[in-house]
């Protein structure tokens, strides 16, 4: 089995890994970060998005060994302790949930399209959650939590 270390919300971590092991299984069972949600293992609804190296990466179909040396942060690593995160903040100010289950993936994918463009417009904003579904929603709560949550990220 190959060793890994990867840095994951700041904490360096080894870890031998099966090569067959998926980057999302890792996180979820392997160090216990829930928070990234596995619907579909085909890459095509987003709830298991993740930052790594900076950009988001849909863990479900990389291989854990790919991340090695790898800084990858996840929906547990926005907040800073108790405070949460200013897009965590807006989703939750505009209810863009119901069941919550694409919430750490559409958090984690506004996030770095803030980085990306931090004056987005509502097109940008439709275009860059093409990616990410949500079967609860029309959208339009989580439109506008990441419009007040780009705010907030600008200062």
């Amino acid at each position: 089995m190959p060793s890994i270390t990867v840095h994951v919300n700041g904490k360096e971590i080894s870890s031998e890994v099966e090569t067959r092991t998926l980057l999302s299984t890792f996180l979820r069972d392997g160090l216990g970060l829930t928070g990234t949600h596995v619907g579909c293992d085909t890459t095509q609804c987003g709830a298991c998005v993740v930052s790594v190296n900076g950009k988001t990466l849909k863990s479900c179909s990389t291989f854990a060994w790919q991340a090695d040396g790898a800084k990858i942060e996840t929906i547990e690593g926005l907040a800073d302790g108790d405070t949460l995160h200013p897009m965590q903040a807006a989703f939750r100010e505009h209810h863009g949930l119901q069941c919550g289950f694409c919430t750490p993936g559409m958090v984690m994918t506004a996030v770095a399209m803030v980085k990306d463009n931090p004056d987005l417009t509502e097109a940008d904003i439709r275009h860059g959650l093409e990616g990410n579904i949500c079967r609860c929603t029309g959208y339009q709560n989580i439109v506008e939590a990441i419009q007040t949550g780009a705010k907030a990220m600008k200062g």
